[in-house]
């Protein structure tokens, strides 16, 4: 294994997404989605090894996941290579995909939004998360480049 694998901040796409993430929740939210400083690989690192679940994805027709820290890699039970070459639709069961996508349409339109929800990880588990915000992505120019979703707080249900 590369240290690129193991470790993904380290990546120059991923630091890059990274100052990407935390100005674009700053920029919806008007407040930080992690108090931290330093070098933007040391603030790449922090956000990986953040204490909160924290996943994006791209703005294709079927959005693919390009980040996951480290808790969100635990929670779905995958690598960064799976988790960053997986559908964000196979996050949530089949049956609840039209109000998922609801919710990112929704999001695209107002900048953010707030909600609870139920996911699934890749192994068939189901969890109630008790606030998700998810937002819009936006790079460097302000472009839309996809949507990100955060929350702390998940319990696994029977």
């Amino acid at each position: 294994m590369t240290s690129n694998i193991l470790f993904p901040w380290q990546q120059k796409a991923v630091i890059c997404h990274s100052q990407r993430l935390l100005k674009s929740f700053h920029y919806w939210l008007g407040y930080s989605l992690l108090e931290v400083s330093g070098s933007p690989e040391e603030i790449a690192q922090a956000l990986f090894q953040a204490p909160f679940v924290l996943a994006s994805h791209d703005t294709q027709a079927d959005p693919i996941l390009n980040y996951g820290n480290r808790k969100a890699l635990e929670l779905w039970e995958l690598s960064w290579e799976e988790f960053t070459r997986m559908p964000s639709r196979r996050t949530a069961q089949e049956v609840a995909q039209q109000e998922r996508d609801r919710r990112l349409t929704d999001t695209v339109t107002k900048g953010y939004s707030k909600f609870p929800a139920i996911r699934i990880t890749s192994t068939g588990k189901r969890f109630q998360i008790e606030e998700v915000i998810l937002w819009n992505v936006l790079d460097e120019d302000d472009c839309y480049c996809g949507q990100a979703a955060m929350f702390y707080n998940y319990k696994f249900m029977a």
